[in-house]
């Protein structure tokens, strides 16, 4: 309000000082010129009878200022016709033309070149923001000149590392976190960072100091995401895509709900031709696992049915190289040799257009050996595995309190096999329950006791062989 004021003030003093010229009456000099020189003429004649002057010297003074008062008159007659010339009626329009152009002119001018939609912002709030305007470069120099007079302030360096690695100044990124680390201690997430930064300043390769930087983050905590998503970039660079591929899908498999490195850590597994865990893909789940003890029969149809629908998931979509690798030892496992065929036409048919992705599934089909039919498996009636109770019990449960209830059948028939390692039928079942369960790690170290606990027997040897190859679980 107070601004809008001074305005209305500003605009009438405008006004004013154009009005007023236009009010004022024109000065009547030539009037009052003729009254003088009419004075001067009886003054003349008054001092030449008086004999203060002679005849001579008073005709002269008297024809001069005679030649005034002419032109006197001739100008007051001249500035009589100008005035007659210039009626009233123009200078009251210009007097309102000045009345109304000048507080219209200036309001126009303010709505073009102004703001007049932005609200009253107070002086405090108005220093807040200049002071918040200033630039990120003369913050770090600031904070930088704080720390040349405090070089043991750990706090500035953390303040510094990620703002220097944003800014491209990854030397001195790497300078930051070696002096965090030196004041500071170490830790997973400090380590990671500097191994981060060593890779930024090696132009994305991931030197031997940066592998071991991440390496001993692991070690602190080997569920720290960069650390491992940086040690699959190192896998890969040497040429280990599998292994790359290995390390980001395990990271898929741990990670927490919108972990917001997930879709990076998919970009890195489709580069290597690998397929993300999809959380959603259709097979067993643990109630399916629990159904393990039907009769035969019946077990066969189950696992069909899930076979089935993991083909029909892959005719909708078919860029997933792993359900095609799953979907093969399927057929194999269960005899199905000519579907197991078919199924390689189509992957290939599917994956035509991308090499990467058909390379990948062609290095997993040639790890892929036929295996003996799940029929050959016959559940030994000793072996600690879900009765008809415990599958009634189950259905029963919720999905969570059925997933832990899977998982202790599973380790109570492990435990049985660690004191009698001689039932290949059990092998059999604790290689197949881990897979479906996605205990991949789990999968291998079953693999590799159930070499050991049948090295003495070659048939049984041989049979577990088959199984592990066809599970994809060699190497």
């Amino acid at each position: 309000m107070t601004l809008w004021l001074i305005f209305a003030l500003m605009t009438a003093a405008a006004i004013f000082a154009v009005l007023w010229p236009l009010s004022r009456r024109a000065p009547e000099g030539g009037g009052s010129d003729i009254v003088v020189y009419r004075d001067q003429l009886d003054e003349i004649a008054r001092d030449r009878a008086a004999g203060l002057i002679g005849e001579a010297e008073a005709e002269a003074a008297k024809v001069e200022v005679l030649r005034r008062l002419i032109a006197a008159a001739d100008a007051a007659e001249a500035e009589k016709a100008a005035s007659a010339g210039s009626p009233v009626w123009r200078r009251r329009l210009t007097a309102i033309a000045g009345l109304l152009l000048l507080p219209i002119g200036a309001t126009a001018l303010y709505l073009m070149l102004g703001s007049p939609q932005l609200p009253g912002e107070p002086l405090e709030a108005r220093l807040r923001a200049i002071h918040q305007d200033k630039s990120i470069e003369a913050q770090v120099s600031q904070v930088e000149a704080h720390l040349e007079r405090n070089p043991d302030d750990v706090r500035g360096y953390e303040v510094l590392a990620p703002i220097y690695l944003r800014l491209g100044r990854f030397d001195d990124s790497v300078h930051a976190w070696r002096k965090i680390l030196a004041l500071n201690g170490e830790t997973a997430e400090r380590q990671a960072n500097l191994g981060e930064a060593l890779v930024a300043a090696a132009n994305g390769i991931v030197t031997d100091e940066a592998k071991a930087a991440f390496d001993r983050a692991q070690a602190a905590d080997p569920r720290e995401a960069k650390s491992r998503f940086y040690i699959g970039v190192a896998a890969e660079q040497d040429g280990d895509r599998a292994k790359a591929g290995a390390v980001w899908r395990g990271m898929l498999a741990s990670a927490p709900p919108k972990a917001p490195w997930a879709e990076t850590v998919r970009q890195a597994l489709a580069r290597v031709g690998g397929a993300p865990v999809v959380a959603s893909a259709p097979g067993p789940n643990a109630a399916d696992v629990a159904a393990a003890d039907m009769s035969e029969k019946d077990r066969g149809v189950m696992i069909h049915a899930m076979v089935t629908q993991l083909a029909d998931k892959l005719k909708k979509n078919g860029s997933d190289v792993d359900g095609w690798l799953r979907l093969l030892r399927s057929y194999r496992v269960l005899g199905e040799n000519d579907k197991a065929q078919a199924a390689i036409a189509d992957a290939r048919r599917a994956l035509a257009n991308d090499p990467d992705k058909l390379r990948a599934f062609a290095e997993g089909t040639s790890a892929a050996a036929p295996a003996p039919p799940v029929a050959a498996a016959t559940p030994a009636a000793s072996a600690p595995w879900p009765s008809a109770a415990d599958i009634a019990a189950a259905s029963a449960k919720s999905e969570k309190d059925r997933g832990a209830m899977i998982h202790a059948m599973v380790a109570r028939l492990a435990d049985r096999l660690k004191q009698d390692g001689s039932d290949v039928e059990g092998w059999q079942r604790l290689l197949r329950a881990y897979m479906v369960l996605g205990e991949r790690d789990k999968a291998h170290a079953a693999a590799a006791d159930a070499r050991r606990a049948l090295a003495s027997d070659p048939d049984k040897l041989r049979r577990i062989d088959e199984l592990i190859k066809g599970l994809g679980l060699e190497g």
